[in-house]
């Protein structure tokens, strides 16, 4: 008897925990937008965007009631979205900021949990795009990318879960771009690879 107990407690705490690492990894999706913070005193233009709480709520509740099917769509697309969040510099001179001040938003990305999906780099243009993403079991829970060239940076960072096949309905109309995305995984083998 006392062993059940034991296990039956045991077993609660597992749960617990899980639940708690659950929670915390979606809660993580969120940047450290604070390792930019010596960006703000040597860019010449800021931008700062947090869209969330509220704000995000109202944008939601609106989406659902328009009688608009595109809004409706939208609306069904983030509404398990929790914020959206961007970060802007423009300097007035080449190399203004220290690159190191942006690596350290790209070495929080580079853990499990994110999972890069493209990157550019320019050398000609000196300029890096990388793209995150982060699931949590099949459903996407936040994304991410960083923007960086000479003179500016950009962080976009979006939390919540993201309903891509929602949004690939809009895709052509509202300046969406058309994304064509297989949903069949099986392999014609009647045809031959090019």
């Amino acid at each position: 008897m006392r062993s059940a107990i034991k296990q039956t407690i045991n077993i609660a705490l597992l749960l617990i925990i899980a639940g708690v690492i659950s929670v915390s990894a979606q809660a993580d999706a969120k940047l450290h937008f604070e390792h930019l913070s010596a960006l703000d005193a040597k860019a010449r233009d800021v931008v700062e965007v947090n869209v969330d709480g509220k704000l995000l709520e109202l944008a939601k509740r609106v989406t659902t009631k328009i009688n608009d099917k595109d809004a409706r769509t939208i609306g069904q697309a983030i509404s398990g979205l929790k914020g959206i969040y961007v970060r802007v510099y423009n300097f007035a001179e080449v190399n203004q900021y220290d690159v190191a001040d942006i690596d350290q938003i790209r070495n929080e990305l580079n853990n499990p949990a994110w999972q890069k999906v493209a990157n550019m780099r320019s050398k000609r243009k000196d300029q890096r795009v990388d793209i995150y993403t982060m699931f949590t079991g099949d459903m996407m829970s936040g994304a991410a990318v960083v923007f960086s060239d000479v003179k500016s940076v950009a962080v976009v960072n979006v939390v919540g879960v993201i309903d891509i096949e929602t949004l690939v309905e809009l895709g052509g109309r509202l300046n969406i771009p058309k994304m064509e995305i297989e949903k069949d995984t099986k392999v014609n083998t009647d045809k031959p690879l090019n």
